[in-house]
């Protein structure tokens, strides 16, 4: 599809889901009189928490029933194999033969990105050569944008809890460390924006990239830059009606559901981008977040050479021996010339 289009049909989609709270909680109360904010602030919520979870929950379940007979690990180093074969720390790690091994690469994969980190990018030099790049920059990005992302939803447990866990308050410190204003501008925010900007322009400007890249690959790029947009909107531009918030957040999760007076505008609709973002998470390739620890070529153990694998969904096979085929053709064979194991005793030849 051309880019273009991919990106004027995820622009347009995220248009029209910021229309769509702004025309019902703000136009239609004043020209109609119609009041849609139960609508927005609580059904479309546990709507998009049910869908999140249950998609969730199924995604995992059909990836835990897929069968895999083979390992099929990838590899990066030495298979362990001889003694005296060279087999340091790097190769455990790797191509591991143990759990640890298994667990001490899933750990740097998960916490660290190290196979974006070591990945590379080929460009086209002078003439015809070709020359493969570092890729760091992707990775920082990647790194940036998933830790301020954790930092967000966790600073967020304030309007969902009462009191506030201990860590929130630590997370919150650190995050606002360097408090140039009031209120305290936290650097996640500062950073996930960038690190969001330097993914889409990525998208835009990297010829390659741009070529296969689809409106499912701008689409939750635009959604997740719109809702930091409005979260920071509302901090620090168009201040929200904190108290009145967490009045709400705190009826959610406690299934005692209630519309406080004095919420804006603005924050049914950054509540309801993240209701699309929950909603859309299990069926997109956000998704991944869970299916990391599923992927059969980082979980496995690469001991193929250490451990004989059976394929448990191969149909079982009647076999036929060659001692049970040299009984059934032992004189034809004798006859044509061919060499037997067993020789025909002479009262069976006589026979």
């Amino acid at each position: 599809m051309n880019a273009v289009l991919s990106l004027i049909l995820s622009g347009g989609a995220i248009s029209i889901l910021v229309a769509i709270p702004f025309l019902a909680v703000w136009v239609l109360p004043h020209v109609f009189g119609i009041h849609l904010e139960w609508l927005f602030g609580i059904v479309i919520p546990y709507l998009a928490a049910i869908i999140f979870f249950v998609g969730m929950i199924y995604r995992v379940m059909k990836w835990a029933k897929s069968p895999v007979p083979f390992r099929i690990p990838t590899t990066c180093s030495q298979q362990k194999s001889l003694p005296w074969i060279k087999y340091d720390y790097v190769d455990k790690i790797d191509n591991p033969a143990t759990k640890l091994g298994v667990w001490g690469r899933m750990i740097l994969e998960v916490l660290f990105f190290r196979s974006l980190f070591r990945n590379t990018r080929l460009q086209y030099g002078d003439g015809q050569s070709i020359k493969y790049t570092s890729s760091k920059w992707l990775w920082l990005a990647a790194m940036g944008f998933h830790y301020c992302f954790l930092v967000i939803l966790i600073r967020h447990l304030r309007f969902f809890t009462e009191p506030m866990p201990f860590f929130v308050k630590i997370i919150e410190n650190i995050d606002g460390f360097f408090q140039f204003f009031l209120p305290v501008v936290y650097q996640s925010g500062l950073l996930i924006g960038a690190a969001l900007t330097y993914l889409l322009l990525r998208r835009i400007l990297i010829p390659q990239v741009r070529y296969i890249s689809l409106p499912a690959d701008y689409f939750p790029l635009f959604l997740i830059l719109t809702i930091a947009g409005t979260g920071i909107l509302m901090r620090y531009v168009l201040k929200a009606d904190v108290v009145s918030i967490k009045e709400l957040t705190m009826g959610l999760v406690t299934f005692s559901p209630m519309i406080p007076e004095g919420i804006s505008v603005l924050f049914y609709i950054h509540l309801f981008l993240v209701s699309v973002l929950f909603a859309y998470f299990p069926f997109s390739k956000l998704v991944h977040m869970g299916g990391v620890f599923l992927s059969p070529t980082r979980n496995l153990s690469n001991n193929s050479r250490i451990v004989r694998h059976i394929n448990p969904w191969n149909p079982k096979v009647k076999l036929h021996t060659y001692e049970e085929y040299e009984d059934d053709f032992r004189e034809k064979m004798i006859a044509a010339g061919l060499p037997v194991e067993k020789k025909v005793a002479p009262t069976e030849q006589k026979e």
